[in-house]
């Protein structure tokens, strides 16, 4: 089912996109690494990166540009460093939704549970 259907048919179980998590992001782990960002923000204001390329990838981006301004004609040759961008974009959005689908199943979880006592 689509996001925006499932939105408009379920309000209170499915999580809005600006919504911070509600629940502990330990619950059902036993260790969790908490995410980090790499780049300062130092860093990405002297890369003068725009704010919606300020994410957890800020670094390998910062990387990726940085080898195509030293090599700029040639820039095939940074096809490692974009590799490397693309993959962690990738990894991040693949993340993202996974945190989603939790926190959905977790709102389900407990409306059922409320239901039920």
């Amino acid at each position: 089912m689509g996001n925006a259907l499932n939105h408009y048919m379920k309000p209170d179980v499915v999580p809005g996109p600006d919504v911070v998590p509600s629940f502990d992001p330990m619950l059902g782990f036993e260790t969790r690494k908490e995410r980090v960002m790499i780049a300062t923000k130092e860093e990405m204001e002297s890369a003068k990166l725009p704010l919606e390329d300020r994410d957890y990838c800020a670094h390998k981006l910062i990387a990726y540009q940085s080898c195509r301004a030293d090599k700029f004609p040639f820039v095939y040759q940074c096809a490692h460093e974009k590799h490397d961008y693309l993959t962690c974009e990738y990894e991040d959005y693949v993340l993202r939704m996974k945190e989603f689908e939790r926190e959905r199943r977790l709102l389900e979880r407990q409306k059922r549970l409320n239901k039920a006592a």
